[in-house]
């Protein structure tokens, strides 16, 4: 396959590049057929903290912090009565730790006056939640609820420009570019699958072009 044309970001992508986008898919499903949300959870309110924990932190992290978190304050409900010093000792090791205790403290409280406790299952409640931006809600959409949805953290942006499916910066401008490029049905296992391979062999600073899977239909946009 030929490389593909770097997305302008204006107007409809071209025919090519929906191809194009697709076969990428198409081969990650074949590199990753085991994809999936690498954090631990047992509930959309737990999958919602975690995910604001990952922020600039490892998932195996936050997997190890997240059992001992939970036994104190399972759900929203205990979660919106935690002292914030308790809790900032406890996410401590996640990094960011004040910032991330009054998010999680602040979308508690707005899940208990708002929603009963119940994390919401609708993109358009759940970014009215302090501290939710469209990227945790569409990990705890697609996860949780079965809902699709594209997730752009710094794995998805790298790839997205790198492969030439967009130019843009903008994590919600490069959502929506993607949308218009992946199968809807397919919106949460992409995101899956380009986080794989940002982790895995795409990274930041050295990726690994001569054993890439992709090597063939990448137009290795900056690197």
């Amino acid at each position: 396959m030929a490389p593909l044309t770097v997305a302008t970001g204006e107007g409809a992508p071209s025919v090519g590049l929906v191809r194009g986008a697709r076969a990428i898919n198409r081969r990650l499903a074949e590199v990753y057929p085991d994809a999936h949300c690498e954090l631990d959870f047992e509930t959309p309110y737990q999958l919602l903290v975690a995910t604001v924990l990952s922020a600039q932190c490892t998932d195996v992290r936050v997997n190890q912090v997240t059992p001992g978190l939970f036994a104190l304050w399972p759900d929203a409900v205990a979660m919106s009565g935690a002292e914030p010093a308790a809790l900032e000792e406890v996410i401590r090791s996640t990094g960011f730790f004040r910032a991330k205790a009054r998010s999680i403290l602040e979308l508690s409280a707005d899940l208990v006056e708002k929603h009963g406790g119940q994390v919401p299952g609708r993109l358009e409640d759940l970014v009215k939640l302090r501290g939710v931006g469209r990227k945790t809600a569409n990990v705890v959409l697609g996860n949780a609820f079965g809902v699709p949805g594209i997730t752009v953290d710094t794995h998805m942006g790298r790839l997205s420009r790198r492969l030439g499916l967009t130019v843009n910066e903008d994590p919600v401008v490069v959502e929506r570019d993607l949308m218009a490029l992946i199968e809807r049905r397919e919106w949460t296992l992409w995101s899956h699958r380009v986080i794989f391979h940002g982790r895995r062999r795409c990274t930041a600073r050295k990726p690994d072009c001569a054993n890439c899977e992709l090597v063939a239909m990448c137009p290795r946009v900056g690197v």
